[in-house]
């Protein structure tokens, strides 16, 4: 039987370059339905006799866990994959190992992949929980650790911590093709690998939708397809996405694959990718067949010729890897999350200390000591101070790197602008220090991913010492419209 390549993501650590994933159990299970345990347990031991051992899931995903669980606990073996997305909050020793510790539970063991994802990195904990959880893979709680949805940035900030992360589990595929770029370039550097999911846009990369007119929101009845859907429409519209089709289905005419071979093979060739995610529906339906296809062909330069060609006529998604789950356009199954980003804790609150002022403070032990705030607004003018990349508990966050302290800095820049009621869509001047004029560009290149919209005045020098083990200082002033 030919079965899934593998690939090595760390010494010991070896998993198929497609991993079946379990988000759709949570569609499956919605509306207070249940799948029958033992048919979804017997299906996933279908999946490993098949070769397709390594499955991806997440303590949100329905019962995906208490179904992988059974599985083990009936003799079977399987590389798991979970996550722990928590909401933003005090990342304490006891917050981390407890939320940590359910999967586990549910598992009936320890994963070879914890991965995690935070919502809003405005709130600087997900530094505590990244760090507790590298202490529990010290103590061999945990074995390997990953990150789902972050952006290049933020996972680069990461990795200045120290964080051993060996994945980034992000959108990549025909439709979405972000992480292709500088995300790609920061992980060959690194030596993180890159899981790809929506490789096959939710099942709209396939032979089933070529020629087929849009269909209504109203007659899309899965999440899967919801939320591409929203991708397809901000690539372009239907008509784009016809003509993608077109050109991948004429390429897998000339190999005798499917069009969801080809969008499988093309996103596995990028060099960063470890393994690609294709979704299943346990006991409904299952396509293993055709995938191992995709390892039974090559694409040369002619079939790239007709991808760009597609590509060409094609907007590319905004933003970075993970911004569609932080900022619109919200391309999310359920779309707007504005609702829900609203409603996390903040990192700040704020104070009113005379009628009409209020100020923010970070907990800082100088901001009292020193007489001075965080940030203030006075009427419709925030003014925040010079802020420096420490961390809560007084480290320094991305030591020795410039740009990694930016990232944290204009994090907490805006952590403090938003409890004051404004957004960094309101700051109107910037000024940037440095201790050395040669790390001008990495600054500045995060000040241009954070203020692509805005394009605030802005004044960046290299001064004679900044106080303290810092290589970047950042204060901002925002002027909030009214209304």
């Amino acid at each position: 039987m030919v079965h899934s390549p593998r690939v090595l993501v760390a010494p010991g650590f070896e998993v198929s370059r497609i991993v079946t994933g379990l988000w759709q159990v949570a569609d499956q299970e919605r509306d207070g339905r249940s799948l029958d345990r033992a048919a979804a347990a017997a299906s996933i031991a279908e999946y490993v006799a098949a070769g397709f051992d390594s499955f991806d899931m997440a303590d949100h995903y329905g019962g995906a866990e208490d179904i992988l669980g059974r599985h083990l606990a009936d003799g079977g073996q399987a590389r798991v994959f979970t996550k722990w997305v928590p909401t933003p909050g005090p990342m304490t020793r006891e917050v981390v190992r407890a939320g940590v510790g359910r999967s586990l539970e549910r598992l009936g063991g320890v994963p070879d992949l914890m991965q995690f994802h935070w919502w809003s990195f405005h709130h600087p904990a997900w530094l505590d929980a990244l760090r507790e959880m590298a202490a529990m893979r010290a103590e061999g709680v945990l074995r390997h650790l990953g990150v789902t949805n972050f952006d290049t940035d933020h996972l680069r900030l990461a990795l200045a911590q120290g964080v051993p992360l060996l994945t980034n589990q992000v959108s990549f595929s025909l439709l979405d093709r972000r992480a292709a770029g500088e995300m790609s370039k920061l992980c060959l550097q690194r030596g993180v690998k890159l899981l790809a999911y929506g490789t096959l846009g939710g099942g709209f990369l396939s032979e089933r939708w070529l020629g087929r007119d849009e269909p209504a929101e109203s007659d899309i009845e899965d999440w899967s397809k919801m939320k591409y859907r929203r991708f397809i429409q901000a690539m372009g519209g239907w008509a784009v996405f016809q003509r993608l089709l077109r050109e991948a289905d004429a390429i897998a005419k000339r190999h005798g694959v499917s069009i969801a071979n080809v969008a499988t093979r093309w996103v596995l060739d990028h060099p960063a990718v470890g393994a690609v995610i294709v979704g299943a529906r346990l006991t409904e339906a299952e396509h293993r067949a055709d995938n191992l296809r995709a390892f039974g062909f090559a694409m040369d330069a002619e079939d790239h010729a007709r991808l760009a060609h597609a590509f060409a006529a094609a907007s590319p998604i905004p933003g970075d890897c993970g911004d569609e789950y932080r900022r619109p356009p919200f391309l999310t199954a359920s779309g707007d999350l504005s609702h829900h980003l609203d409603a996390l804790p903040k990192a700040f609150a704020a104070t009113e200390f005379r009628p009409g002022r209020w100020r923010v403070d970070s907990g800082s032990v100088w901001e009292a000591a020193c007489g001075y705030s965080r940030a203030v607004r006075v009427g419709d003018r925030i003014l925040v101070s010079g802020t420096t990349a420490t961390h809560t508990d007084g480290t320094v966050a991305g030591p020795g790197d410039p740009g990694a302290q930016a990232v944290y800095i204009l994090d907490k820049i805006a952590a403090a602008i938003e409890a004051l009621g404004g957004s960094m869509d309101d700051v109107v001047q910037t000024r940037v220090w440095l201790r050395d004029a040669a790390d001008w560009e990495p600054v500045a290149r995060v000040h241009g991913h954070v203020f692509a919209a805005a394009r605030p005045a802005n004044t960046l020098v290299e001064i004679g010492r900044l106080v303290g083990p810092y290589l970047v200082e950042i204060e901002a002033e925002a002027v909030v419209t009214p209304g």
